[in-house]
């Protein structure tokens, strides 16, 4: 167990050992050595998101959104420790060669618990999805994933970006997102909440954008009044990179880089990645900061870099570099891949039979590149495996596979000095050859992404719509129109317009960014090696008719809980190849005050293939006016399921998803009736359409 006391009591008799200068230069991101106390330089800009980014080589885990549509909060427990075991292999070998540049410290700034409440968000795919009681489950699993349980922290995890960001990437250094105490303690607060409470995380990165006319990474409501406040947080908080200049520059509630400096750190920001904090200084100078504040912001810097063994031999330190990219962590990787995988559609012609094939054809811009397999905030793979060559590595020699671009990515054509789509006739040619097509159509990081980081200068990272680019749409009509059965592989981090694929193609399948291997997973389940079994972590809507405006952070209209339009594919909703249904639910017992009901569930598979499924439960307090409008997410659990087979199984459902959260952002159980639903997706009509089945109803009282 952690000793915490004992790291700030080491740190506080470093610290107090150190100059005035010495302490302020220990709260820039790039902390400088100080060698006559026998402090090394340390950088504490380091992500993880998906596996070790921007350092080398590291296992290429599914983007975020992908691994939370596996919905199994054990497996990525295992992914984090993995990212921390390669994390660490890498720690060590670089700090023997004295080579503690930046991405190769033990801080990572994972995971983005974020809510994703827009689909034009660039960044959402690096979140969890749209949900808070998901993105809690998920953001503690990977937090105690990447942090562990031994007595020394394995790596020290962030939860970002608090509290209330996810877009417009284009004004993120001026907006002010305004949510009322309901939308703050309801949707944007408790993952949070949960990492800082439950997971213990070691850290906590601030936002861009204001909050309620405070900058996040200033803010005295957030900060100190809420983080470590109302939550007790211990850890240290940094701000999110160059943001606290944007304190004079751009959302003007300064005048100097000293003022913004020292707003900052009154607040409680210990580490500022950026530059301000080189005006500390003369914010002291000045008297904008007293040396007892940079003592105390140097003090939680230390006492993490205590907690992370750096100034002593730790249980980590012998992992070699042979655990980068081993064989158990690929994989790994290769297992989340397939559980992320989300089939939306199945008329019947997946699996695919090699048997009966002698020719698939494969088409689209991201059937054989690189660039949509790994997602945003990445490192780098020794191999990689296109879905391309996932379905070539797959069928062998005994089927062949034509290959066409098709279209590129976003532009009217792929060669320059071509003609308006110069790869249409050859994509014709290849589905006329073939027996069935595998297109493979979508987005990547740079469409969608973060401001400054994409090829979309035109929207910052962000879509405009719903819409797939123009280039691909023709693609896609066109390939429908040679009268070949196709398939569809839809590579995004977020929702888009599949209407028409909807109503024309044979199967679509929901891949994400799904690692730097992620073609054989796709592979995997097109031939049928495996099931799908993801399920939805966002809604795909139809179009945004009606949608509520980018800039508006109230939850109206948004997101599964607060929806009044039919979904194209509701959140939650996925195939599978089998066949499962809930035959039976019911209370294990009459429920008591404060503690967690437990639900006895029987589960059938009456299909002719096993395949896993996610029980999921969601829960409605009938009589409280602050009720979301739709039943809410409060459980859910993998379950492997094979032909045929029965299975009964319990799962908890904790008291506090009986309570709502009134205007005033008071949260408690109000009213008496509740009903839950237990089943293997949302109690919404086009689910049970889609699906052809329904959750079981259970309805309660309680008082």
């Amino acid at each position: 167990m952690r000793d915490r006391k004992k790291a700030a009591e080491a740190a506080k008799k470093l610290v107090s050992q150190m100059t005035l200068e010495e302490k302020a230069s220990q709260l820039r991101y790039d902390a400088p050595a100080i060698p006559r106390l026998g402090v090394p330089a340390y950088n504490w800009w380091n992500e993880a998101l998906h596996g070790v980014a921007r350092a080398g080589v590291a296992t290429s885990f599914p983007q975020a959104i992908g691994m939370a549509a596996a919905f199994d909060d054990e497996l990525l427990r295992t992914v984090g420790d993995a990212v921390a075991e390669e994390g660490r292999a890498k720690y060590n070998e670089y700090s023997k060669q004295e080579d503690r540049d930046i991405y190769k410290g033990l801080t990572f700034w994972s995971p983005n618990v974020n809510i994703f409440r827009d689909p034009r968000w660039g960044r959402g795919h690096e979140t969890y999805g749209e949900d808070p009681y998901l993105t809690s489950r998920l953001g503690v699993a990977y937090v105690k994933g990447l942090q562990g349980e031994g007595e020394y922290l394995k790596t020290a995890a962030c939860a970002k970006h608090f509290a209330v960001h996810s877009g417009p990437e284009s004004v993120r250094h001026e907006f002010d997102a305004r949510a009322n105490k309901k939308d703050m303690y309801e949707t944007y607060l408790p993952a949070f909440e949960a990492c800082v409470k439950e997971a213990e995380v070691e850290s906590v990165m601030g936002a861009y954008n204001r909050t309620n006319g405070e900058p996040c990474c200033g803010s005295n409501t957030l900060i100190r009044g809420i983080l470590r406040g109302e939550w007790e947080f211990q850890g240290h908080f940094v701000s999110d990179c160059w943001a606290i200049k944007d304190f004079h520059e751009h959302h003007c509630v300064t005048q100097t880089p000293e003022e913004s400096a020292a707003m900052a750190l009154k607040a409680g920001c210990d580490v500022n990645c950026g530059v301000t904090y080189l005006h500390l200084l003369k914010a002291y100078e000045q008297g904008l900061v007293t040396e007892e504040e940079i003592t105390q912001a140097a003090e939680r810097l230390f006492t993490t870099r205590y907690l992370l063994g750096c100034f002593e031999e730790t249980q980590y330190d012998q992992i070699p570099y042979e655990a980068v990219e081993c064989s158990e962590h690929l994989e790994l990787a290769q297992k989340i891949a397939r559980e992320s995988m989300v089939l939306l559609k199945n008329d019947g012609i997946l699996p695919l039979q090699k048997d009966k094939l002698k020719t698939i054809g494969v088409i689209g811009p991201n059937a054989n590149s690189r660039v949509p397999l790994i997602g945003n905030y990445h490192g780098t793979s020794s191999r990689y495996i296109t879905v391309l060559e996932g379905i070539q590595d797959a069928v062998g020699e005994d089927v062949r596979v034509f290959y066409s671009e098709g279209c590129h990515l976003y532009k009217d054509r792929v060669e320059a000095l071509g003609w308006r789509q110069d790869r249409l006739s050859e994509a014709r040619t290849v589905a006329a050859h073939s027996d069935v097509v595998v297109l493979c159509l979508g987005l990547d990081e740079t469409l969608e992404g973060e401001e400054g980081d994409t090829g979309n200068s035109y929207a910052s990272g962000d879509k405009i719509d719903l819409q797939l680019p123009e280039s691909q749409r023709e693609l896609l009509e066109a390939v429908v129109g040679c009268g070949k059965p196709v398939i569809l592989c839809n590579l995004t981090g977020s929702s888009v317009d599949l209407q028409y694929a909807d109503a024309h193609v044979n199967a679509i399948l929901q891949v994400w960014y799904p690692g730097a291997r992620g073609g054989k997973a796709v592979a995997d389940i097109l031939f049928g090696a495996c099931s799908p079994s993801g399920k939805l972590p966002v809604t795909f809507y139809r179009d945004l008719e009606g949608f509520p405006a980018f800039e508006d952070y109230s939850m109206k209209g948004r997101t599964y809980r607060y929806l009044e339009k039919e979904p194209l594919y509701p959140f939650g909703f996925g195939l599978t190849y089998g066949k499962a249904q809930v035959k039976e639910a019911c209370l294990e017992k009459a429920p008591e005050e404060g503690k967690a009901l437990v639900v006895k569930a029987v589960l059938e598979n009456v299909g002719a293939v096993g395949t896993d499924e996610v029980l999921q439960a969601y829960i409605h307090a009938d009589d409280s006016a602050f009720a979301a409008p739709n039943p809410s997410l409060c459980c859910f659990k993998r379950v492997h399921l094979e032909a045929g087979e029965t299975k009964e199984v319990s799962v908890e459902i904790p008291w506090e998803a009986l309570t709502i959260v009134d205007e005033e952002g008071r949260r408690y159980v109000d009213g008496k009736n509740f009903r839950l639903f237990a089943g293997f997706g949302q109690p919404d009509e086009r689910s049970a359409a889609l699906m052809g089945t329904r959750p079981v109803e259970i309805r309660f009282s309680i008082g």
